[in-house]
C-alpha cells in the first residue's frame, strides 16, 4: 500500500552502485545522461516510488537520494551487492535496479509490484532474463543469495534457478515500454553517446 506521501512504505528499493565499469571507462555511476548521473537518474525514479531507497556499493553522487549502504564481504560482483542491499531492508520486497539502467521507467517498476506475488519478478525480454532490474521477497531471496555467495556460484543467473520466479513476457514488456527503451543498459562511451542522442524523449526526472 502506498503511504499518506503517495510512496510505497511496504516495499523498499535499491540501486546497485558499484561494478568496475571497465568498459565504460569511467564510474558508470557519475557518468552522466542529460547532465545527470546515472544514477541520480534511477535513485530519483526509486525515489519518487519508495518509502525506504538504499544506493549499494562504489560511490554514489552526491545528489542521489537515498541511504549509503556498503557493499558487503566477497568477491566483487552483482550477487555481493544484491545480498547488502537485500540485508539492509525491512520491507517484504525489495525493487532492485543497476546503476546502468537509465531508463527504467515507472511503469515497468509498477508492472512488477503488480504481478502475481514470487520469490522474484524479473522482466524477460528477447535477449534473455533482467536479474538487474527485478523485485525480490526479502527472506528467501537473501538466503539463497548469500548460501551462493559463500560457495562461489556469483552469477544471479544461478541464483533465480533457486528462486520461484514469475517473469514478464516479451509481449507485456512490449505493452509497458513500446519503444524498448527501459531495459537498455548503457557499458561503453558508444552507448552511452547513442542514448545522449535519444535522451529528448525521456528528460531527467525532476524533484
Amino acid at each position: 500500500m502506498k503511504s499518506r506521501e503517495g510512496r510505497f512504505g511496504n516495499v523498499a528499493a535499491a540501486v546497485l552502485v558499484g561494478g568496475a565499469s571497465t568498459r565504460m571507462g569511467e564510474d558508470k555511476s557519475h557518468a552522466t545522461l542529460g547532465g545527470v548521473p546515472l544514477a541520480t537518474r534511477i535513485a530519483r525514479t526509486l525515489d519518487a516510488l519508495v518509502e525506504d531507497l538504499v544506493l549499494v556499493g562504489g560511490d554514489p553522487p552526491a545528489d542521489a537520494p537515498g541511504r549509503r549502504v556498503p557493499d558487503g564481504s566477497g568477491p566483487p560482483c552483482a550477487l555481493r551487492g544484491l545480498v547488502a542491499a537485500l540485508a539492509a531492508v525491512e520491507t517484504e520486497r525489495l525493487l532492485v535496479v543497476a546503476t546502468d539502467l537509465p531508463f527504467v521507467t515507472p511503469a515497468l517498476l509498477l508492472a512488477l509490484l503488480a504481478a502475481p506475488a514470487a520469490d522474484a519478478v524479473v522482466p524477460a525480454p528477447p535477449d534473455g532474463l533482467q536479474p538487474l532490474c527485478a523485485l525480490y521477497r526479502v527472506a528467501p531471496t537473501l538466503e539463497r543469495a548469500r548460501a551462493n555467495l559463500d560457495a562461489g556460484r556469483l552469477a544471479l543467473h544461478s541464483l533465480l534457478d533457486a528462486l520461484e520466479v514469475f517473469t514478464l513476457d516479451a509481449a507485456t514488456l512490449a505493452e509497458i515500454d513500446p519503444n524498448g527503451d527501459a531495459l537498455a543498459n548503457l557499458n561503453t562511451p558508444e552507448e552511452r553517446a547513442d542514448a545522449e542522442a535519444r535522451i529528448a524523449s525521456v528528460p531527467p526526472v525532476s524533484r
